[in-house]
């Protein structure tokens, strides 16, 4: 039966794709001869019938690169299986793409084929001339780029970055057909990439799962199909809600849904609907008779083969709808008649004054960081149910942190100052504060590295989760070094220089993936250096120190001094900054340009300033409370036994991690095991614990020291872990800031 699936499901997979969409072509007419300029039958139909080839090798490279990333293990059989698939996957892709590249040509130009020069020389402008040309040229590069990568890594980190690479190939395909014209630009290509990605990584995951079969063994059947299954479940929630917002901008008014592309987009969503059923069954049923029966799998793979026909019928579908025209008329409204300046820029309507509740109350959705602000904030809800469930609790004050920083990052991405933030430079700058600075503080003090640390056990089949990952990041010898204090704060005083003195504010205000790259880069600048400015730790230390709190306040004055110089600077000397951009919007309320921009310059001076108290207060903070842990410590007597050090939460020793296995024991098989009894700890350890947050390199600095105590000494305990062993205690551990850096 293993056999037999391994065939039937690819090809009922392509059958189904390749069947359905020639059914939605008759029904929406994707297919039907054009009235001037046809290219033919064989064009008519062999672009839509490329594109589906392109979609699903695509989707089988992504998908395969990612459950191969974070599902299975690097030293058996089933990794390199897994890569050469993908390889051989995104060879097929590159191939489709080239194809569907020229049938668009030829679909576009309306013109038969010819081996005369000008046939040549009119391909060469589509390809290089316009936008779409462009964006079938960079996707068969892409998925060229791929296809040598796959031949030629093997290793966890350089597999992972070519997954990273292979979804950039799907960002061109996100920015053609409906997407490129509609009037909600930005909005329809995010909401596009977002479906591409989810629908990527689910069906490729699938049939990844079903080619790697026969070299899984079966007592690791039901631990893959469940890290699949998780999978697939954020890719339902994902392709779901993308799709939604899709159909809403495509199709308008529910009676539209009664054309020939509202028919095609309900068939779309029952096979999606379907595709929930399928996988929840999976879930719930599949794989738990997996685990207790493994040599039972023909249910399991009626179920896999089933559930392949359906994401075939999703697939030949959505390949028909990109040819089949909206109810809706998809202009750019830079393309209309009589377009504003507004409309010209950016190719959105000039909104309404904000007012004073305006602020509060305008919305403009960006569907990427939406989903990224639930996902985040769903796994660290994860992990605190996941340690109440041991009987250990989670500081309240953290949760309150993590709450706050995903509200700022929701308002900074899809609220007013979202709304505003191409119009005047003052939201622009209120959205960068968020973003880059009280985003990452509120993150710091979250703590949610310890808090992986502390709920997710590490994986014994040498794959590479949730935890693991983690592990790697943070021990990166690059961001080693990037936290250290000067490299950090230096990079962050200067990202507000580089961004607001360049042409980078023009192209995020006109571009919807500009946008995307400048906020992630303020996020991520900041996650590197705020961490490490509140840490007032030196390396190979316990405690806070002068000197460490001195580094720390000449960092953050660094940083204020860029924040207020540019401040400053937008005052007056700079005059008005990209003034054939903000100051050519035609806006007839709010302030005068140049009044905005100073309003921003305040912004600035102000951030800076606040920035710089409170890294002064949480140093003295810190080094008060250290010293008075250090005066009230007591004195070991001559001879006496070093007292074990207790585990922090962003170590998690072994063997006292929180219901990690005893010493001897092997770790726990899956990613997600049983919970220990609450208590269970060895003695000398515990838990978690409730100290500030640390930077990347404090943590890993921490660790080793942690580690080493632990091993050396499990038999010394204190009344204080009597009392608190079930909780996270306030003084427990204290760390270094890095293991590299300065005083």
């Amino acid at each position: 039966m293993n056999r037999i699936a391994r065939i039937a499901g690819p090809a009922v997979l392509v059958l189904a794709a390749f069947v359905s969409l020639l059914i939605a072509l008759v029904i929406g007419g994707g297919a039907n001869a054009a009235l001037i300029a046809d290219p033919g039958a064989a064009v008519r139909f062999g672009l839509p019938i490329a594109r589906v080839v392109v979609d699903l090798s695509a989707a089988a490279t992504i998908g395969g690169l990612a459950l191969a990333t974070i599902g299975l293990s690097r030293t058996a059989p089933e990794w390199n299986r897994a890569i050469d698939v993908a390889a051989a996957a995104a060879g097929v892709w590159t191939v489709a793409s080239a194809v569907t590249t020229f049938f668009t040509f030829l679909s576009v130009a309306g013109s038969k084929v010819s081996l005369d020069e000008q046939f040549g020389q009119s391909m060469g402008v589509f390809l290089t001339g316009t936008d779409l040309g462009l964006a079938w040229l960079v996707t068969v590069l892409v998925a060229a780029a791929v296809t040598v990568l796959c031949f030629a890594v093997r290793s966890r980190g350089m597999v992972a970055l070519t997954a990273g690479v292979s979804m950039i190939g799907l960002i061109p395909l996100a920015q053609q057909g409906h997407a490129a014209g509609t009037a909600s630009h930005d909005a329809a290509v995010t909401a596009l990439g977002l479906h591409l990605v989810g629908a990527a990584l689910w069906v490729g995951g699938l049939v990844m799962l079903v080619l790697v079969r026969g070299v899984v063994p079966g007592d690791r059947l039901a631990v893959v199909v469940g890290r699949y299954s998780s999978i697939a479940l954020g890719c339902f929630v994902l392709v779901a809600v993308s799709g939604i917002a899709s159909a809403q901008i495509r199709v308008g008014a529910l009676s539209n849904l009664f054309t020939p592309y509202g028919v095609l987009i309900l068939v779309k969503i029952g096979a999606i609907v379907a595709m929930g059923v399928l996988g929840a069954v999976q879930r719930r049923r599949a794989i738990v008779a997996l685990s207790t029966a493994p040599a039972r799998h023909r249910p399991f793979w009626t179920l896999i083969v089933l559930e392949l026909a359906v994401m075939g019928v999703a697939s030949g579908f959505a390949a028909a709808l990109g040819r089949t025209a909206t109810p809706v008329d998809q202009i750019a409204l830079s393309k209309t008649t009589n377009p504003s300046p507004a409309e010209l820029l950016t190719d959105d309507s000039l909104p309404h004054a904000p007012g004073a509740w305006g602020w509060l109350t305008h919305w403009n959705i960006d569907l990427f960081w939406l989903m990224a602000a639930v996902l985040l904030a769903a796994t660290y809800v994860a992990g605190v149910v996941r340690l109440r469930r041991r009987g250990w609790s989670w500081p309240v004050r953290r949760s309150v942190a993590a709450a706050l920083a995903i509200v700022c990052l929701v308002v900074a991405t899809s609220g007013s100052l979202h709304d505003y933030d191409r119009f005047l430079i003052s939201a622009n700058v209120g959205a960068h504060v968020l973003l880059g600075v009280v985003v990452p503080a509120l993150a710091w003090a979250a703590a949610p590295v310890q808090l992986i640390r502390a709920a997710v056990h590490p994986r014994d089949d040498d794959s590479t989760g949730v935890r693991e990952w983690t592990d790697v990041v943070v021990e990166n010898p690059t961001v080693r070094y990037l936290v250290q204090p000067f490299p950090s704060i230096l990079l962050l005083a200067a990202v507000w220089w580089a961004f607001y003195g360049t042409q980078a504010v023009r192209w995020s205000g006109s571009d919807s993936i500009g946008r995307t790259v400048i906020d992630a880069v303020f996020l991520l600048v900041g996650l590197l250096a705020l961490p490490t400015l509140f840490t007032p730790i030196a390396a190979g230390a316990r405690r806070a120190s002068r000197a460490a709190v001195l580094v720390r306040a000449v960092g953050a004055l660094v940083v204020a001094a860029g924040m207020v110089s540019l401040g400053v600077a937008m005052r007056g000397p700079l005059g008005l900054l990209q003034a054939s951009w903000f100051g050519s919007m035609g806006r007839t309320w709010g302030p005068d340009p140049l009044v905005d921009q100073a309003r921003a310059g305040g912004v600035l001076v102000v951030a800076g300033v606040l920035l710089l108290v409170a890294v002064l207060v949480v140093g003295a903070v810190r080094l008060r409370r250290d010293a008075g842990a250090a005066g009230t410590a007591p004195a070991a007597g001559p001879g006496a036994a070093p007292a074990a050090a207790p585990a922090a939460a962003s170590d998690v020793p072994e063997p006292a991690a929180p219901g990690s296995a005893a010493p001897d024991a092997p770790a726990a098989a899956s990613d997600v095991p049983e919970p220990a009894a609450p208590g269970s700890a060895a003695p000398g350890s515990r838990p978690a614990d409730d100290i500030a947050p640390r930077s990347a390199g404090a943590q890993r600095a921490h660790g080793d020291a942690t580690r080493t105590a632990t091993e050396t000494s499990t038999s010394t305990s204190t009344s204080d872990e009597d009392e608190d062993e079930d909780d996270f205690d306030e003084d427990s551990v204290d760390t270094a800031d890095s293991g590299t850096s300065t005083p």
